[in-house]
């Protein structure tokens, strides 16, 4: 993807030391304390403000080994196509995401569930208000790249409709490993398949 220096967006952040696995911490085992406790409950997605930074610093501390700081995130949400969403749950923040809409597409950059609301279907309520905002004539898919060692996450983005479109050799720098492009199609329509550029060793979540 070539973008003009005017529709970056959050490419800045597409960087060795801001690699971060998407539905990393959300897909894999609970903690054995918090295994006893997987009922789904009901998030409500809404978007994200300034006020609810310190709740989504803390999930993204506790989640990446390679977290943003808070002037990572004001960076890129002063971005005109780059929107950020919190998942809220009894007055709480337990989750939430960061994706760009460029002009046919909305572009998943990074997702995270708070440790102790893991497996209680937060990620998946955040996918479908995504998906709810898909539109026939404009954007109809949704993409991201995910590590191909990621299984977890394959295997959840496979059953809300993902498929992998392309793979991508070489992606993550820090492994020299390969990334999957995902994408989720509102429908079946053949237009050019999306693989982000590999320029200046950017990379983006996977």
């Amino acid at each position: 993807m070539i973008l003009r220096e005017a529709d970056k967006g959050c490419d800045w952040l597409r960087t060795p030391e801001f690699i971060v696995e998407v539905f990393r911490m959300d897909l894999h085992d609970s903690d054995k304390s918090h295994s006893h406790d997987n009922k789904e409950i009901k998030v409500y997605v809404r978007w994200m403000v300034r006020r609810d930074f310190p709740e989504v610093l803390a999930i993204e501390q506790s989640c990446f080994e390679f977290p943003w700081r808070e002037e990572d995130f004001i960076h890129c949400l002063r971005q005109r196509n780059c929107i950020g969403m919190v998942a809220e749950y009894e007055g709480r923040v337990v989750g939430f995401m960061i994706y760009e809409v460029p002009k046919n597409r909305i572009h998943l950059l990074n997702i995270a569930t708070s440790p102790e609301f893991r497996r209680r279907g937060v990620a998946g309520q955040m996918i479908q208000k995504l998906v709810s905002k898909l539109a026939n004539q404009r954007r109809s898919r949704i993409v991201l790249e995910v590590r191909e060692t990621n299984l977890p996450a394959l295997v959840f983005f496979r059953a809300l409709g993902f498929r992998a479109t392309v793979v991508i050799k070489n992606f993550y720098e820090d492994m020299n490993e390969d990334a999957y492009v995902l994408q989720y199609r509102l429908y079946n329509h053949s237009d050019s398949t999306f693989v982000p550029s590999n320029r200046i060793s950017t990379r983006i979540a996977g």
